[in-house]
């Protein structure tokens, strides 16, 4: 029997068990219908997790392989987003079937301080972006940007009173906008189709450690790829939010149905993700191809949409508005996600409930006070502000191993999972991902700190 939650006056409370328990179950399924009509209802949670596969920390990388080594990469945005959905499957399966999620279930063997940090930051990278995007929009000082950005609480607050349905809306909606507007920069491109599927075959070469005219190597771009891709704020939300239908867990055949459901809403939300990380690279290779090291930031890709020396014929100051809407987008479904997975992991590690507004005004604050600093020192320089964002990667790239070894652990476990463990071969798929993923992250972090020798 669950515990209940005590009503409290205080501003910090004790929670139950149930994962960010006022949308736990909130959603019904109807039974007996159709699967597309289930799969409509069971639509939503895979949104919100592919948000985390398209945000600002992916897109220098993606625009940046594309400009250096034309098509050469796609084959790694394929791989990356085939490991994305193999990790996700294992986090929302998690979640439906033990009814926890990911940051509950490990909540007793892990440092606070190293979830302290990966909490601030993810937000960190949320308030850059958005940032950024209205600094391009409307040309306001970076630091007035900065400010408006912590104002963001106010619009989550709303969306939360409507329903969680109601979030998961909004979210496909900018998703949408993020999508249409780089397949109109990408049909604006011309692009040539025939090298652009021949990307999709792994070649030797995306691992060289050889650089060419000072760009850097394939090598670290394949890296730079696969490590802004799966992100471990990713794998915390999915276990959590794939807990909102409503499920008779008495009913086996229920839940395994919800497990498919699942499965089907995540790899269709993931292959839109990779769409969108394929049209980032496509328009790096098909607009900028040789100007690479003109495109080092996201100030640097918007004046470069409208510069026709860079461009070409189709530059204009539209496209250039295009991108940083395209950007906003993404800043402020990074900012609704990452809101949702603090809330995860403060109550799962923690075992403490604080109200949203409170845990947005001090995560939201704390944020602020390295971008401001930054902000006011370099005097609104926007590419400081991008390698902030840098640095946040890397951060969450060493956070990426304690939280991938204890999914593909519990979710392999037949002790834990019962009948829903990962078969043999999904076992040793997913910890032959992990040995990849965490050797790429290592050489991640070297290449930050000693670029010397890894550049």
């Amino acid at each position: 029997m669950d515990n209940p939650v005590k009503k409290s006056h205080s501003l910090i409370e004790h929670t139950g068990d149930k994962s960010l328990e006022e949308v736990n179950g909130t959603i019904e399924v109807p039974k007996g219908a159709p699967f597309w009509r289930r799969l409509m209802a069971f639509s939503g949670p895979g949104a919100l997790v592919a948000v985390g596969y398209m945000d600002p920390g992916n897109w220098v990388t993606s625009v940046a392989g594309g400009a250096s080594y034309h098509y050469l990469l796609l084959s790694i945005v394929l791989i990356s987003s085939l490991i994305a959905m193999l990790l996700q499957y294992m986090a929302g399966k998690l979640g439906i079937v033990k009814q926890e999620d990911l940051a509950q279930a490990t909540g007793n063997r892990t440092n606070k301080f190293g979830r302290y940090s990966l909490w601030i930051m993810t937000d960190i990278a949320e308030v850059v972006g958005g940032a950024i995007a209205l600094n391009l929009l409307f040309g306001w000082p970076l630091l007035v940007t900065v400010f408006l950005t912590a104002f963001d609480v106010i619009l989550l607050l709303m969306l939360m009173k409507f329903g969680f349905r109601k979030i998961e809306a909004i979210v496909m909606t900018l998703i949408m906008t993020i999508l249409v507007v780089f397949i109109y920069l990408t049909i604006l491109s011309k692009p040539d189709w025939a090298s652009l599927f021949y990307g999709y075959v792994p070649q030797p070469k995306v691992i060289s450690p050889e650089s060419l005219k000072g760009l850097q190597s394939p090598l670290i771009l394949t890296a730079g790829i696969i490590g802004a891709t799966v992100m471990p704020h990713n794998l915390y939300l999915h276990s959590s939010i794939s807990q909102t239908r409503k499920v008779d867990h008495e009913n086996p055949e229920e839940v395994h149905d919800a497990v498919r459901l699942m499965t089907w809403d995540s790899n269709i939300q993931l292959t839109l993700a990779f769409v969108v990380n394929t049209l980032l690279l496509v328009v790096g290779a098909a607009l900028f191809f040789g100007h690479a090291q003109e495109l080092d930031s996201f100030k640097a890709m918007y004046n470069a949409l409208g510069d026709s020396k860079i461009a070409g014929a189709i530059a204009s100051p539209i496209l250039s508005t295009l991108f940083a809407l395209a950007l906003l987008a993404s800043g402020q479904n990074s900012t609704i996600t990452g809101t949702l997975t603090g809330e995860i992991i403060m109550e799962g590690f923690l075992h403490l409930r604080v109200p949203m507004w409170l845990r947005r005004v001090i995560t939201r604050g704390i944020a602020l006070v390295p971008v401001l600093a930054i902000t006011i020192i370099y005097g609104g320089n926007e590419a400081q502000l991008d390698n902030l964002i840098t640095a946040t990667q890397v951060f969450l790239s060493i956070a990426l191993p304690f939280s991938m070894a204890p999914l593909i652990y519990f979710t392999s476990s037949k002790k834990i999972m019962g009948e829903y463990a990962n078969s043999k071969w999904i076992t040793w798929t997913g910890w032959i991902c992990f040995a990849v993923l965490t050797a790429i992250n290592i050489w991640l972090v070297l290449d930050q700190f000693f670029p010397q020798y890894f550049g």
